[in-house]
């Protein structure tokens, strides 16, 4: 650089352009051996391909408590993806993929514009799924396991909800693109919605969560679904939301859930146990929209099978009527005539009908008479017969026909003696025989 300023000059800071400034950086970083084709482990985060078929992603590096504590962008030319790719998923069966701790060969680099970048030369297929992936393995395994994974999807989904209960950062984009959605739906529905404030990012995420589905769950009669919702961002920011307790919690929650963090390639574990799972904020106010909708078309068509039930009712009731009304004058002449021709049938038959019942009573007034008279015939004969027998019955126990038997009879005063206790010494006595009497005295 030349110093052939002026003297006034000379007494100011020496400065330079960004670019030169940057270009030395450049330099330095590309003549550094020890940044060229180094293996590093990392674990990506928001890997995406474009359409020039070049592999994007950022390589993070995690603490023990899961916060991040190194990123830096990364790049696979499309010129070398293709190879990496298909070495990784011969040896891993696996896609290369957000989520994986990898270990990588990369150089770094330094663009004047957009700044240090790295590129990933080469990967060891060797090297497992990232710890993030792991992880999340492992959480779905124990849902599993403990057979709770599929009770929220297991809840029936309301016919039409309307009160939503929103689990949301507040001022957060998302929040206000779901919110924006449902107010302008053009179907006019009214949905009544509730903000539970959390932080959707980093370590307090899973306990503002809980403690705004705790809240949630103190108020239950008065929502019908739970929305989480979070707009997108880097992958890794959506870290906290592969947690064990916060995924149980929505897998056991009374209430639907839907959630709709991050984009469509984004997948946490939250998503396999919620009730449903949609890409955006915006997406879920769609879903709840078309519920609405839905339910709206069904009135519609209930609407339309009951005012075609009534028009058809209608229009067979006037044909009812209209068939009635010529059909009556005829039916009533016929009704009448059928029963003049009754009438006089009856009046014709009248006379005939009483002599034929004078005749059938007289007849069996006769056959009665002579019934009665062969009766008391009867009657009279056995009273003769029985009368006779009880006359041949006395004659047989009279005291004359049992004395001529050879019997006597004793008698004390004019009374019967039929027992020896009867007598006292001194008694006078009378013994009938069947021709004389005689006394005797009883010593």
């Amino acid at each position: 650089m030349s110093n052939d300023l002026p003297h006034n000059a000379q007494q100011q800071p020496q400065g330079m352009t960004l670019s030169a400034y940057n270009a030395r950086i450049e330099r330095l970083i590309s003549g550094e051996a020890i940044l060229q084709n180094q293996w590093v482990i990392a674990e990506t985060s928001d890997l995406r391909l474009n359409r020039s078929g070049h592999c994007y992603t950022e390589l993070i590096e995690k603490d023990a408590n899961g916060e991040t504590i190194a990123k830096v962008g990364a790049a696979i030319w499309a010129s070398n993806y293709s190879r990496l790719y298909y070495k990784f998923k011969e040896a891993t069966g696996q896609v290369l993929s957000t989520g994986m701790k990898v270990l990588v060969n990369v150089t770094a680099t330094f663009h004047r514009l957009f700044g240090i970048k790295v590129i990933i030369n080469d990967i060891n297929p060797e090297y497992t799924l990232g710890d993030m992936a792991r992880q999340r393995q492992e959480i779905l395994n124990r849902l599993t396991a403990e057979g709770i994974i599929d009770m929220n999807q297991q809840l029936p989904w309301p016919a039409v909800p309307q009160r939503i209960a929103v689990v949301s950062a507040a001022g957060a984009a998302g929040y206000g693109d779901f919110m924006n959605q449902l107010r302008g739906n053009p179907y006019g529905l009214q949905f009544y919605t509730c903000l539970f404030s959390a932080v959707m990012q980093g370590a307090q995420t899973v306990p503002t969560v809980l403690r705004a589905l705790d809240s949630i769950n103190r108020h239950l009669d008065l929502f019908d679904c739970v929305v989480i919702i979070r707009g997108g961002g880097a992958t890794s920011d959506l870290n906290s939301f592969d947690n064990y307790e916060l995924a149980s919690t929505v897998a056991q929650f009374p209430l639907p859930v839907i959630v709709g963090i991050g984009h469509e390639r984004d997948v946490t574990v939250l998503d396999y146990v919620a009730s449903r799972r949609v890409k955006t904020p915006t997406a879920a106010a769609e879903l709840l929209i078309q519920s609405g909708a839905a339910a709206l078309g069904h009135l519609d068509d209930l609407q339309d099978t009951l005012v075609g039930a009534v028009r058809d009712t209608v229009s067979q009731a006037k044909e009812h009527l209209a068939y009635f009304t010529t059909m009556i004058p005829a039916t009533a002449r016929r009704i009448i005539d059928t029963n003049r021709i009754r009438l006089d049938n009856l009046t014709t038959n009248i006379p005939y009908a009483a002599n034929n019942v004078i005749v059938t009573q007289r007849t069996r007034l006769d056959r009665a008479v002579e019934r009665m008279g062969d009766s008391v015939a009867r009657a009279l004969q056995r009273e003769q017969q029985r009368l006779q027998a009880l006359d041949d019955k006395a004659r047989l126990l009279s005291p004359a026909n049992t004395l001529q038997r050879g019997y006597s009879l004793v008698t004390i005063a004019g009374k019967c003696v039929t027992s020896a206790t009867q007598l006292r010494p001194g008694d006078n006595v009378t013994l009938q025989f069947a021709a004389d009497a005689a006394q005797a005295t009883i010593n």
